[in-house]
């Protein structure tokens, strides 16, 4: 059944519903029984060890947020006023805010002809003598052509950044998403695959950050250091903030990330369902995006691709007359009235602004079910 409260529609089958193991209380409750609460302590530890050994990330920091790793990154790079930063336009805001709020230029990419990734090509006519680095976001953890970004950063010198909110279990011919350019941020939001309900963390593949990361990362001082009986005192050393988590969230976290191979697994063969069953028809009213051999995603999003908005949006009114929630996804950033204000003159980007109007998920989450997903997928072709 469907009911209404308010602006909130209930539907039989949601857009997404958030993950649990079944040993978060029981890691919050060994939390409890200690003496650590703030941020760096014994499960913030386990979880940057699970991280690195079994994910492949390496050097990581966890975060407060997503976002608060994106501004981090800003800050290791030396962002600020007189440097220009290219970014895609269909992207989440956070992915802009955190170079914008170092007083950097944004400069705006388009998306791919036929996937919301960012365009290298976009992004080679846009560098000039200004340009300080490129920041990507892989979306639907799905990866962005690395070859080619890594490529235009090295032979331009350029910091390389990895938005890599949506990609937890996410590789590129075989190395993590994240893990590729100088910097990687991951998020752990409840609307992702793992989370700790609010959460990030801060990949550092660059070895001449690491140590400005350690500093930056606990307020600008060199705390870590004493802690490790290095030094006698620590003292404010750099720029910095507060950007490490409670141990609530990393105890919460740790219960994801030890539990969350088999969820993840699930969440694919959710999406390869999906998938098998919409790719053997052909529909003038959508199609599915082109998947690259080197996306070995992770199943964050399942998306159609809409021939305009109005069979967008009567498709999603056709789900939720069917109890199925259904969502589109970004305004492209440079159409943004923020960004409008900013600039006088307003820049096309086609691919990003048919995303915009066109891209509609479908609903994808750890617990939901193929029988759900046949449902789903009769509905959807239902509409044609």
């Amino acid at each position: 059944m469907m009911r209404d409260i308010g602006y909130i529609r209930i539907m039989k089958i949601p857009f997404n519903k958030s993950w649990l193991s079944g040993k978060e209380t029981v890691y919050i409750n060994e939390l409890v029984r200690g003496e650590h609460f703030s941020g760096n302590g014994p499960f913030t530890r386990r979880c940057r060890e699970v991280l690195s050994n079994q994910y492949g990330y390496g050097e990581n920091y966890l975060t407060t947020s997503c976002t608060d790793a994106l501004e981090l990154s800003a800050l290791l790079c030396d962002i600020g006023p007189g440097d220009e930063v290219i970014l895609p336009s269909y992207t989440f805001v956070s992915t802009a805010n955190a170079f914008a709020l170092r007083g950097a230029t944004l400069k705006f990419a388009d998306s791919l002809p036929d996937h919301p990734n960012i365009d290298p090509a976009s992004v080679k006519k846009l560098i000039s003598k200004q340009t300080k680095a490129i920041v990507l976001m892989h979306y639907a953890g799905m990866a962005c052509d690395m070859h080619a970004l890594l490529r235009i950063a090295q032979e331009k010198n350029l910091f390389l950044i990895e938005d890599a909110a949506q990609c937890i279990g996410a590789y590129y011919e075989g190395q993590a998403l994240g893990t590729l350019g100088d910097l990687g941020t991951l998020s752990f939001h409840e609307t992702k695959n793992l989370h700790c309900g609010e959460g990030g963390a801060l990949l550092i593949n660059n070895k001449r950050l690491m140590k400005k990361a350690e500093l930056a990362i606990e307020k600008g001082t060199n705390r870590m250091a004493f802690l490790r009986g290095e030094t006698s005192s620590y003292e404010w050393q750099s720029l910095g903030s507060s950007f490490l988590p409670p141990e609530t969230s990393a105890a919460f976290l740790l219960a994801q990330l030890e539990n969350g191979t088999e969820a993840l697994a699930h969440r694919k063969s959710l999406w390869n369902c999906y998938f098998n069953h919409l790719t053997s028809v052909s529909s003038p009213l959508w199609k599915l995006p082109k998947i690259e051999t080197w996306m070995d995603h992770n199943a964050h999003h399942f998306f159609i691709l809409c021939k305009d908005q109005s069979t967008r949006d009567r498709i999603r009114k056709h789900l939720a007359e069917k109890n199925i929630a259904s969502s589109f996804h970004y305004i492209p950033l440079h159409t943004s009235s923020f960004i409008s204000k900013q600039n006088a003159q307003h820049v096309s980007l086609p691919n990003a602004e048919r995303f915009g109007e066109t891209l509609l998920r479908l609903p994808l989450f750890n617990t939901l079910t193929e029988q759900e997903v046949d449902e789903v997928c009769k509905a959807v072709l239902g509409e044609q």
